[in-house]
């Protein structure tokens, strides 16, 4: 009986105290019985972050050195993963020797991530650097390779040609230091070597 003589002098608290446990309960039922939110089943294209067209541009390494140049008439940067995704890329890769020339070359498709530090050229990939000092221009014919620019690394699985002067050399599979001057042939591998001058 104090209880209810309690609640009657104190009815306006009372109600508000009561009131509020129901609203909070009704809120907990209701969160329990909801059904799960909708997936949202539109699955588009990816959308571009902007996209160029003619443009140039220019990557460094850590250094501040130029490590890649790309000129093209496409290009799109997709919001996804940053990265960039280029139509008919025409590229150089600096020696960054004095008197040495630079690589050049042509693909087409590439692709650089979003740091900047790998690029890959898709479909036929023709390279050629000039002459300079004794030594003959070089030419470089593969697909597929794969670019660490600011290492001055190339790689391919694609089968690879490469001439230079006399020298013919060809196989499957290909790794070069540019830097190093080195070029490592994997599998199937054909070379003709002109005899030296005396």
């Amino acid at each position: 009986m104090r209880l209810i003589a309690w609640l009657r002098e104190r009815r306006l608290p009372a109600a508000i105290v009561v009131i509020g446990l129901l609203a909070g309960v009704t809120q907990l039922v209701r969160w329990w019985t909801m059904p799960e939110p909708g997936q949202h089943d539109f699955v588009g294209p990816p959308r571009s972050g902007y996209t160029l067209t003619n443009f140039r541009l220019s990557s460094y390494d850590r250094e501040g050195l130029p490590a890649f140049n790309v000129t093209a008439p496409h290009l799109e940067r997709r919001e996804g993963d940053e990265s960039l995704y280029i139509n008919s890329p025409a590229f150089d890769l600096p020696s960054n020797e004095a008197g040495v020339p630079d690589w050049r070359g042509e693909s087409l498709y590439g692709w650089v991530n979003q740091g900047g530090d790998l690029l890959k050229l898709l479909g036929p990939v023709h390279m050629h650097r000039e002459a300079f000092d004794d030594t003959a221009a070089a030419q470089l014919d593969t697909a597929d390779m794969t670019i660490w620019p600011k290492d001055n690394r190339m790689e391919t699985a694609a089968a690879a040609r490469m001439v230079q002067g006399a020298l013919t050399m060809s196989g499957v599979g290909m790794r070069a230091n540019l830097t190093d001057k080195h070029l490592e042939l994997l599998d199937d591998v054909h070379a003709t070597f002109p005899p030296r001058k005396r």
